[in-house]
């Protein structure tokens, strides 16, 4: 599985990702997003997504280790990936037929979504 990581660019963004190589992720409060934390998976492949006035992917990044010893507060160590080519926004995912099913589109408040195969290749292009 692959996921989406949603942030607001002010507060931490892809460039902050990028200069520190890697990062912890958490303080994540809502439980489907904290299920999908707890379901990664050290290797799986993260695509960042800007909020706010953005919304857009910008970058990608992998998942490095999973601590789950706070059920309530899963950490998951992240690595930075590459900045992408071609950012897709909101309204382009929305548009295609490949996100029609996604809680990207039907759950716009989740800030930690799990892309497929295909949603991930529309999102960055790999």
């Amino acid at each position: 599985m692959d996921y989406l990581l949603k942030t607001e660019p002010s507060t931490y963004s892809f460039a902050d990702l990028q200069r520190e190589k890697t990062t912890i992720w958490d303080g994540v409060s809502n439980p489907v997003a904290l299920k999908n934390m707890r379901a990664m998976k050290p290797g799986e492949r993260l695509v960042i997504y800007h909020t706010g006035d953005e919304k857009r992917t910008v970058g990608t990044a992998s998942v490095v280790s999973v601590d789950t010893s706070d059920p309530g507060n899963p950490r998951v160590t992240i690595k930075a990936g590459k900045a992408l080519g071609k950012p897709v926004t909101l309204a382009e995912a929305k548009a295609s037929a490949v996100f029609s099913e996604s809680p990207l589109v039907r759950q716009g408040r989740l800030s930690v979504v799990p892309l497929n195969a295909a949603q991930f290749k529309f999102l960055t292009g790999e």
